[in-house]
């Protein structure tokens, strides 16, 4: 049974709809009610739609540092120049931490990182507009500002103690727990950017299928989109240091999930796994109350330490299902998470590939049948490769290059029969474009910015911040 209680201050923009009907402030009253929050994500073929984020960094033009929250010409300024298109403020205190536009959310990551969290939408040309008409306006006001924005996977010049933090108070226990967990947390919260897509299934085995395809073959979408070569203004050893950086953030939260690929692999056992994972906060209103390391199975007791005899909400469960960080995340949707931030063509070619290998049936299966005999070991193996080399990993005894051209195909034969034009009467499949032009280099964008540190920016890193910015 679950009980209702008054709604809340809704977590985000997108769940202000359901938390005005109360939906999300159900309280839950038992591990039941996790696995049917979960089940409700089961959508028809219909209504399976695309959600793409990605994240970017801004900097002024004048001196390449990362921009602050407040001033003049900071984070605040950014969000509040937004509001002339339409956007809608979000506060906390007295801070403007977030806009909102229908379906669509602008959201501040914690170095300041600026993110758009897409509308759900039918087809990648609407997904593409989407990207074109944000980056226009963010564009627009930050030329206003003396500022730019830079798409990378990770912060090219400046340290950690030279990144600004935002006043978001998740992000105040996040940064406190962090570094108890992993060498690279902080660097994870405050340095990364990525590009992501959200997709829907249809039921259960549906989720299972597309859950373990999109874990076998992240290394591979890592490698087509590695993109982070570079910290404190020189090499740093990687093509995706980003991806490597979740090797030491917090075990308990990231990787591949052995459990996904053995037999039993449902809803439930998500649940169980995330049970087991320590919690970080619980959102009351306008505060973040820090309950890091402590259990969320002793939440659904009225157990949990930092708020005694209080049960969790459906919104509490929500929240800490985005505190878990594997290479590719369940919730009433599905997340890949593997991508390297990047330049505008590769911001709709994220969302082209899963879209091509999920969205039809023959697609998926042929997907399914390139990696459905991996071992765990050779998974394990080729996402600890892929950082360093990309497509020049082996796996199997072949180049990653070559397993990224079978991914590639399947995927644009999966958009061809997916057959969804736009008004000139084109498919989706050229937004791979940017991918075939990858693997016909044979070589990645990080080591295009590694051939160009190297040869005409002469060992520095600053004409980056001009030539790859939106």
């Amino acid at each position: 049974m679950i009980l209702r209680v008054a709604p809340g201050d809704p977590h985000s923009i997108h769940e202000e709809a359901m938390a005005e009907t109360g939906a999300k402030s159900d309280i839950a009253e038992s591990r039941t009610d996790l696995i049917e929050y979960l089940e409700q994500g089961s959508k028809p073929v219909a209504d399976w739609r695309i959600g793409t984020e990605h994240e970017k960094f801004g900097f002024f033009h004048a001196d390449l540092r990362s921009i602050p929250y407040e001033g003049a010409a900071g984070v605040r300024a950014v969000l509040e120049g937004l509001q002339r298109f339409g956007w809608k403020p979000k506060y906390e205190g007295d801070n403007v931490i977030s806009l909102g536009l229908g379906q669509q959310a602008v959201t501040l990551e914690p170095g300041g990182q600026l993110e758009l969290s897409g509308a759900p939408l039918e087809t990648l040309h609407q997904t593409c507009d989407e990207v074109h008409s944000h980056l226009d306006q963010v564009r627009e006001v930050a030329e206003g500002l003396g500022i730019g924005f830079l798409g990378l996977g990770f912060q090219p010049k400046w340290r950690i103690e030279e990144t600004p933090v935002m006043p978001k108070g998740r992000y105040g226990i996040m940064r406190r727990y962090m570094p108890t967990r992993g060498r690279l947390g902080l660097d994870m919260m405050f340095r990364t950017a990525t590009v992501q897509v959200n997709l829907d299934f249809g039921s259960e085995a549906d989720m299972v299928k597309k859950f373990r395809v999109a874990l076998a073959l992240q290394p591979i979408a890592t490698a087509l989109f590695a993109n982070s070569p570079f910290g404190e203004g020189r090499p740093n050893g990687f093509l995706s240091y980003r991806n490597y950086i979740w090797s030491d953030t917090d075990p308990d939260r990231t990787g591949l999930l052995p459990f996904v690929f053995e037999d039993g692999m449902s809803f439930e056992r998500y649940v169980d796994y995330a049970l087991d994972v320590p919690m970080y906060f619980v959102h009351r209103g306008e505060d973040y109350v820090d309950a890091s390391g402590q259990s969320f199975r002793d939440f659904l007791a009225g157990e949990l330490p930092a708020l005694p005899g209080q049960r969790p909400t459906l919104q509490d469960w929500e929240d800490h299902l985005t505190t878990l960080f594997p290479e590719a995340r369940l919730k009433t949707f599905l997340e890949m998470r593997g991508a390297d931030g990047g330049p505008w063509r590769r911001l709709c070619a994220l969302p082209a590939l899963w879209t091509g290998l999920f969205y039809d049936q023959g697609a998926l299966d042929d997907a399914w049948q390139l990696c459905c005999d991996w071992t765990m070991e050779e998974r394990a193996a080729l996402a600890r490769e892929v950082p360093r080399r990309a497509l020049k990993a082996q796996h199997r005894g072949r180049p990653v290059l070559d397993w990224a051209a079978e991914v590639v195909k399947i995927a644009g034969e999966g958009l061809k029969r997916r057959a969804r034009l736009d008004s000139f009467g084109d498919n989706e499949t050229h937004f791979l474009d940017a991918l075939r032009s990858v693997i016909d280099a044979g070589h990645t964008p990080a080591e295009d910015l590694l051939e160009a540190y190297e040869t005409r920016w002469q060992g520095s890193v600053d004409p980056l911040f001009d030539e790859y910015a939106y």
